[in-house]
């Protein structure tokens, strides 16, 4: 097995080795349902290459589904809320979008939760074109969080609007078998990156809309994840 080192990654804010095995890779090499690793490590990627050399660390953030999972939601509650409270009040004085890729647990289905805390505004991105209604604890936990931000920021909103977070389900592509999603959430994270935008059109961004991403479209996160674990010698 090998690992690199996370520490100093300012979306998780601990130290944090990412292990990774022969099986991490031959998800990528196979095209098999992705892990919580490939997924850290795509992650990094993105931060390395994308946020870091055009600025971007002042406007995204990412939060790291291994304490995010539904899984984590429905046993620990209350430390989700935590971990996710404290990133979230670490930017209060700006505007900022975190990525949260969502998983359904123990293996299951990959989504992009988008969450704009400063304008309490959550985007859900889902290549099966589900709502979040199909997860009500995770919608639960992400609303209490923004309610904590908001007492905490010592915001007032009237009683009548206290539940009033928007929620936007984005018109994505869509996946085309049961194994895309974890690709799909890569290439969400990514294209919104490019499009340097907090906010996330209902119907997806007009550069990148389609009914659903080529071979050549998903190719190239397994490309750009391969180039990067060699540079990252954990080969």
């Amino acid at each position: 097995m090998c690992s690199f080192n996370t520490y100093g990654w300012s979306y998780f804010c601990f130290e944090y080795a990412e292990p990774l095995g022969k099986e991490d890779f031959d998800q990528i090499l196979y095209h098999t349902q992705l892990s919580v690793g490939v997924i850290n490590t795509y992650m990094r990627y993105l931060y390395d290459k994308l946020m870091g050399p055009r600025g971007l660390e002042q406007r995204f953030s990412f939060l790291n589904p291994m304490k995010t999972n539904l899984t984590e939601m429905i046993r620990k509650p209350d430390e989700v809320r935590m971990y996710v409270v404290e990133r979230f009040m670490a930017d209060t004085d700006r505007e900022k979008l975190f990525f949260l890729p969502f998983n359904t647990g123990d293996g299951g289905h990959w989504l992009l939760v988008a969450i704009n805390p400063f304008k309490e505004i959550v985007y859900y991105l889902d290549s099966l074109h589900n709502d979040w209604t199909t997860y009500p604890a995770m919608k639960t936990i992400v609303d209490t969080i923004i309610q904590t931000v908001r007492a905490q920021r010592k915001i007032q909103v009237p009683k009548r609007k206290a539940n009033n977070i928007t929620w936007n389900r984005v018109e994505c592509p869509r996946q085309r078998n049961n194994i895309d999603c974890g690709y799909y959430t890569l290439r969400f994270m990514k294209e919104t990156l490019l499009m340097d935008r907090t906010d996330i059109p209902s119907d997806y961004f007009d550069e990148y809309r389609c009914a659903y991403y080529s071979k050549d479209q998903l190719d190239e996160i397994k490309e750009e994840l391969c180039q990067f674990i060699i540079e990252l010698q954990v080969l």
